[in-house]
């Protein structure tokens, strides 16, 4: 319970000035507001780094085994996933090509990096309406479809665009929504296999030509009540050692390789974690200046409570009482605010910021503890009042 059930003297003593108590929520508030960025844009580039992977249609991912992560520009034998169609419990397996591309803003006339994903139309690759509702006006020359969420830089993002990509002609047919990510440079276009070939076969003596004998990553499709981990072992036992296959999902799936390739290799996490302990210490000295303060302004008031029998014990629990309840008032608005900021900076960035119920808590938790730190140092006050100092004895 937070409040006595007598005497709420912890909630007494922190609204009896309504402005000061404003001001303390928001001093809580901002404190909340700062870890929940900093978590954020943490989650956010891990999470964008895997949300193509996850609305790939295929429960096993095959690629080139020297790829470190999905996006090196490495390519595999496409003639692996015609072999592993031949295996037990596999029903299909789809190619998937990429490439990065230069885009030339229809408006401004500058170019910027793009990330171009190709597949043939007739494979469920990326089971997405938006596709599907263009798969005819995709197979026409020289068509794309782009990115909703792709950055500001690259124009509108609309169809009826006509501008160029790799220096040749493109038209927009139609739209999509997905988001960026590292390798997405600052959006994605998709298109059919065989206008992936017209861009991309023939790209100049520094880079490899591309064709249908290559392919990025393979996609396999396994058959209802299939032993997914036992496939992949059986696959990856029997194909050549060129490719690498793993479970989509998982503890051991590609999934899960990508998040750790990408919190390993990358100072993202360091900084951002670091950042977030900042957003931490931070709380802990405004709520402790907040308790301190009400402490000090209360002085005599808790002198003479101990003078009237009250003990050490009783005033400590009304001050950690005065914590919990900025840390539950002081987290609403934190939440509130992170939450708008959140949409607004993945509409922004094209970024993936989730704000699950999981991380929710996490921050809750954290700023439960940030102010019971606060209230255990600013207690000690409390504990040395001596009814001495206010009855002059």
């Amino acid at each position: 319970m937070l409040f006595s059930k007598r005497t709420p003297l912890a909630w007494l003593n922190l609204t009896h000035d309504r402005l000061k108590f404003v001001t303390s929520l928001l001093g809580v508030g901002f404190a909340v507001l700062l870890m929940f960025l900093f978590t954020g844009f943490m989650n956010a580039l891990y999470d964008s780094q895997l949300q193509l992977l996850s609305r790939l249609n295929g429960e096993i991912i095959m690629v080139n085994r020297l790829k470190s992560n999905m996006f090196v520009p490495i390519s595999f034998a496409r003639r692996r996933l015609d072999q592993a169609r031949a295996f037990e419990g596999v029903t299909d397996a789809y190619a998937l090509y990429l490439s990065d591309a230069n885009w030339k803003n229809p408006e401004t006339k500058r170019t910027r990096p793009v990330r171009v994903l190709a597949f043939n139309l007739a494979d469920p690759v990326l089971p997405m309406a938006e596709i599907t509702a263009h798969r005819s006006q995709l197979q026409q020359l020289n068509t794309a479809l782009i990115d909703t969420r792709a950055r500001a830089e690259l124009g509108p993002a609309e169809a009826g665009i006509t501008t160029e990509l790799a220096e040749r002609e493109i038209r927009i047919v139609g739209t999509f929504s997905l988001g960026t990510d590292f390798a997405s440079g600052n959006g994605n276009l998709i298109m059919s296999d065989v206008n992936f070939l017209r861009y991309f076969a023939n790209r100049g003596p520094e880079e490899d030509e591309r064709s249908f004998a290559t392919a990025d990553v393979g996609l396999i499709k396994v058959a209802p009540g299939t032993d997914v981990d036992r496939l992949v072992a059986v696959l990856q036992n029997q194909l050549p050692k060129d490719v690498l296959i793993l479970a989509r999902d998982g503890p051991e799936g590609f999934v899960e390789r990508e998040r750790r390739y990408w919190q390993e290799n990358t100072n993202i996490g360091f900084v951002f974690s670091l950042l977030t302990a900042m957003g931490f210490v931070v709380g802990i000295i405004l709520v402790y200046q907040i308790l301190y303060t009400d402490v000090a302004d209360h002085w005599a008031e808790y002198a003479t409570l101990k003078a009237m029998g009250y003990s050490n014990g009783f005033l400590f629990w009304v001050v950690i009482q005065e914590a919990l309840i900025l840390s539950t008032l002081g987290f609403i608005p934190g939440f509130l605010v992170g939450n708008l900021l959140y949409e607004a900076t993945g509409n922004v960035t094209g970024l993936l910021f989730q704000m699950t119920l999981t991380r929710v808590v996490v921050l809750y938790a954290m700023t439960y503890v940030m102010c019971l730190i606060s209230g255990a140092i600013a207690v000690r006050k409390v504990q040395d009042a001596d009814p001495a100092d206010v009855f002059g004895l």
